[in-house]
């Protein structure tokens, strides 16, 4: 399937991203995959990983397994054929690890074996974000595993390390002609990551975010402003809020709107949310929320249907490198089925066709639909303009 018959010729000059919300590659979909790891699992409900197999192929029908290594991407790898995205950036929210050492009280833990690595380097992943309340999982060695996994496969990784000042640091992207992307990543204890995660000088852990102040924002200002150079496009890829509900915490606005006015971001890619949450356009600056799930193996659990949790978006902004505003934005809407991305059905695309609109008119943006059910983010134009 085509997307579009061709892209205007000025697209050569902006860098393309893809970004999208939580990728979890644990649990039940490790078991599928080529390598699975230990299925144990530390659950009130659940004891092995394999339930989460059989809960999904309950609803939708028998999953091939085991699949090859690309088979949880499934028309995603077309979209990236199609929309050649510069930079592929995710939250991953799955500990890399063979580790046993599970951290004790948390209730749910995500691993995935690292010989499963393939899955990601098979959609050409450049950079996962890792500030978030998974990572943690398998405790400190797991971490650590996690992060020297991605880097064997030349995955580069932000918001997690062995100190402070390794998951503070930022994963640098050059684009051959086109400048860099910059990639923090950042965590907040309302997305549910136990303060203990923090990391320090002489202990791993995550880019744990203390607050959203002002005091905070200039600390970030003063990371960013170390490493941007003229041409450079900063993300900050935050792990913040709660699962589920549409309604964006005014601090959350609040300091998404003052990280771009002081501290020199570009775009925020915002998840933690369990959907997708309303889009808006600060000052020409792309703020996502909340994407939504991307990837997991919760088909056939049960509650809070009404958010239809199950739809995602890949959203593909174009971002002029020389002034970090958005030029536009693609989004194409993706379901989970079978533990595996297709494209939305016509009902599904109306449905979250419906939901970017209604909650976009908060923020000043809606969507249009065009061929083939992508999706273009329209906005108004702020005052004065």
């Amino acid at each position: 399937m085509k997307l579009f018959s061709k892209f205007p010729r000025e697209r050569n000059r902006f860098v393309t991203l893809f970004l999208c919300g939580d990728v979890m590659t644990g649990r039940g979909i490790d078991q599928i995959l080529p390598c699975p790891g230990d299925s144990t699992i530390h659950e009130s409900y659940m004891l092995s990983a394999f339930g989460y197999v059989e809960l999904a192929e309950t609803v939708h029908g028998d999953i091939p397994w085991p699949v090859d290594f690309s088979y949880i991407w499934g028309d995603a790898l077309k979209i990236f054929e199609q929309m050649t995205p510069d930079v592929k950036i995710i939250n991953l929210e799955t500990a890399i690890t063979r580790s046993d050492e599970y951290w004790k009280g948390k209730g749910i833990n995500y691993r995935m074996n690292p010989g499963n690595i393939p899955c990601l380097t098979a959609a050409g992943i450049d950079c996962c974000s890792l500030a978030n309340n998974h990572v943690l999982d398998w405790g400190y060695d797991g971490l650590l595993e996690t992060v020297e996994t991605l880097k064997k496969v030349r995955i580069k990784s932000a918001g997690a390390g062995r100190d402070m000042a390794e998951a503070a640091a930022p994963a640098i992207h050059d684009i051959s002609g086109k400048g860099r992307v910059i990639v923090f990543s950042f965590g907040t204890v309302t997305s549910g990551i136990p303060c203990a995660w923090k990391a320090a000088p002489n202990k791993p852990g995550i880019n744990l975010l203390p607050d959203l102040s002002e005091e905070t924002v200039r600390a970030v200002g003063d990371q960013v402003r170390s490493v941007k150079q003229a041409g450079d496009i900063v993300v900050a890829s935050i792990h913040w809020g709660g699962n589920w509900g549409y309604a964006i915490p005014g601090e959350h606005r609040e300091f998404a709107c003052t990280l771009i006015d002081e501290a020199g971001v570009d775009v925020i890619h915002g998840h933690s949310s369990h959907h997708v949450l309303g889009i808006e356009v600060y000052h020409e600056k792309l703020i996502l929320y909340g994407c939504g799930d991307f990837i997991n193996d919760y088909e056939g659990i049960s509650g809070h249907e009404q958010y239809r949790g199950d739809i995602g978006l890949m959203y593909f902004p174009d971002v002029d490198p020389w002034s970090g505003r958005l030029v536009r934005l693609h989004m194409v809407p993706t379901q989970v089925y079978r533990f595996r991305i297709r494209l939305a059905q016509p009902a599904d695309v109306l449905w979250i066709y419906d939901v970017l609109n209604r909650e976009g008119k908060l923020l000043g943006t809606s969507v249009s639909i065009g061929e083939n059910n992508i999706m273009t983010l329209q906005q108004k134009p702020e005052p004065g303009e």
